[in-house]
């Protein structure tokens, strides 16, 4: 089976890493749309332009389902692609939910959702889990720690002040759900500023949607990997190298 993963940058990645660590396909091929990331703080018709013309690439790739990783178009462009594609589209954010119902039983938890500012303004994640029942939902726009990712800015002073900026005052946090596949690469560092807050993020997520809605499960040993992007591609397999530790 052959997956296209979709993202506005490099974040998408985090999602080809679980993908290649559950074995899921025996082929991925990864879009980024690096010469318009991000896609978080640009308008809904922009972002479905963007999407949709990400989907006319991979109608030459000949691939069997189609993943959004980029959870600011799953938010607002997902029921167009579905319109268009001849083959299954999935998104990060109903997965995210999933993921949400399977780890935490206890509705009363306090779950804390950030994401860009598309992501976020959408409130599909706040809508989806208040509908499963959970209560004590706080979301909040976390745009900067995007191009904190891009630039490799993973550690260090100026990320300790973007997480004192966006979470000082959040207490009582019991799980974080990373809406934003940029944000894993900042996963330990944001769960040790929340008192060690579980974390839940897009690529786990939809490894475990792919398993139920899909029946994906390990079948592939050696996945064949390829890297595309609309500006600097060589920049994307260079990340990949680094992130994917190939």
């Amino acid at each position: 089976m052959k997956a296209g993963v979709f993202d506005s940058g490099v974040g998408g990645l985090t999602v080809v890493k679980s993908l290649l660590e559950n074995q899921t396909f025996e082929e991925i091929i990864h879009y980024g749309d690096t010469a318009r990331v991000p896609y978080g703080t640009k308008d809904k018709n922009t972002i479905i332009r963007y999407s949709l013309e990400a989907l006319e690439y991979f109608q030459n790739q000949n691939i069997d389902i189609l993943i959004v990783a980029c959870n600011s178009a799953s938010a607002y462009a997902l029921e167009e692609l579905k319109k268009v594609a001849t083959i299954p589209v999935v998104g990060v954010i109903d997965s995210g939910i999933l993921a949400v119902n399977s780890t935490i039983k206890n509705k009363d938890s306090n779950i804390l959702v950030i994401g860009t500012t598309a992501t976020i303004n959408s409130n599909l994640y706040e809508i989806g889990l208040k509908n499963d029942g959970f209560k004590n939902i706080t979301s909040k726009a976390t745009p900067l720690f995007v191009p904190l990712v891009e630039e490799g800015i993973l550690e260090g002073d100026i990320l300790d002040s973007t997480l004192e900026y966006y979470f000082k005052g959040l207490n009582d946090i019991d799980t974080v759900i990373l809406g934003c596949t940029h944000f894993p690469l900042l996963e330990k560092q944001i769960s040790k500023y929340l008192n060690n807050a579980t974390t839940i993020h897009s690529g786990d997520a939809i490894v475990e949607f792919l398993k139920n809605e899909y029946d994906c499960v390990n079948k592939y040993e050696n996945t064949k990997i390829s890297f595309f992007a609309s500006s600097n591609p060589d920049g994307l397999r260079e990340v990949a190298s680094k992130w994917l530790n190939n």
